[in-house]
């Protein structure tokens, strides 16, 4: 069998190497590449695999089209939107998911953006290495504010569980209405989640329901003071009207750790050269210890495919 693992899993290659020897032992072949968007080098490179690993770079379908070989995709990765699913559902391809590694990477990183924004942090800082003073940059608390979660997966359970530690009231906007809700958790829609939050936080799955969410229009609903923290997937902002709302004091902030490209991006983007923007170039899921989950996660998808009960399952 021949496995071909697309991207750097973000793990040492002692820790890479031992995950690999077991399977390695049963005759697995593995070959490690470098991360590649020329789709010509990845249809070389995978061509004749079995199974591919890869984390969050894209997989276009006319990549796996080319693969006749491949048989199941194991994505080191929570969200799956930057793979050619139709192309595994035509070639009846399997799909699992690296669901729940980065649960508290995101949360806590929420958390440091909501603290950041509200003290100032950047900007304070570049006084005090000017010999400045705080003048005119006293922030504020976020014990009684309110705190809107949009999407009650594990990600966003775990960001109401940190804010409601903090003393934060917490709002959440889901789907579906989930009835093991903790009761700090008080489930409204997404407009009435808008109009009360101090901090807007995102956390949904990007889908045909979520691109474009927020608009113009969801962000005129929000309070002037409020601060938006996109943790989910770019696309779910309309990156225009919020570098416009930014502009405008439509809302005090945002940090922004996902955008509708992967980084690096265009110096020149709006988002960062908007006001009060705290950007990140998609790290929220990036600790040792969450890099580390991921691959046990992953290389446990593969051993549970190989004996045919699949887990994590996408496709």
């Amino acid at each position: 069998m021949n496995v071909v693992i697309m991207e750097s899993l973000g793990i040492s290659a002692q820790e890479l190497a031992e995950r690999k020897k077991p399977f390695e032992e049963k005759g697995v072949v593995f070959t490690d590449y470098a991360k590649t968007a020329d789709p010509a080098r990845l249809i070389e490179e995978a061509k004749d695999a079995d199974v591919m690993i890869l984390a969050n770079m894209p997989m276009p379908a006319d990549v796996l089209r080319a693969c006749p070989r491949l048989k199941f995709i194991d994505v080191a990765f929570t969200g799956v939107d930057h793979v050619g699913l139709d192309a595994a559902r035509e070639r009846g391809i399997a799909v699992s998911n690296a669901s729940g590694y980065s649960n508290e990477a995101v949360a806590e990183l929420v958390l440091g953006m909501a603290l950041s924004l509200a003290r100032n942090v950047r900007q304070v800082e570049d006084r005090c290495r000017a010999g400045g003073t705080k003048d005119g940059l006293v922030g504020w608390e976020i014990r009684g504010k309110t705190v809107g979660i949009v999407g009650l997966g594990r990600i966003g359970s775990r960001t109401a569980e940190l804010f409601h530690a903090f003393g934060a009231r917490v709002l959440a906007s889901s789907r579906t209405v989930h009835a093991d809700t903790p009761d700090h958790i008080r489930q409204v829609s997404l407009e009435e989640l808008l109009g009360q939050s101090d901090i807007v936080v995102l956390h949904c799955p990007l889908n045909d329901s979520t691109r474009g969410l927020i608009d113009a229009g969801k962000l005129a609903l929000m309070k002037p003071s409020a601060l938006l923290i996109n943790a989910a997937r770019g696309p779910v902002v309309v990156e225009a009207d919020l570098a416009a709302a930014l502009e405008k004091g439509v809302i005090a902030g945002a940090g922004i750790d996902v955008f509708d490209r992967e980084p690096p991006l265009d110096v020149n983007a709006p988002l960062l050269r908007a006001p009060n923007a705290l950007v990140t170039p998609h790290v929220a899921f990036a600790t040792r210890e969450s890099m580390s989950l991921r691959a046990e996660i992953v290389f446990e998808n593969l051993a549970n495919w190989m004996a045919g009960k699949q887990s994590n399952t996408v496709l």
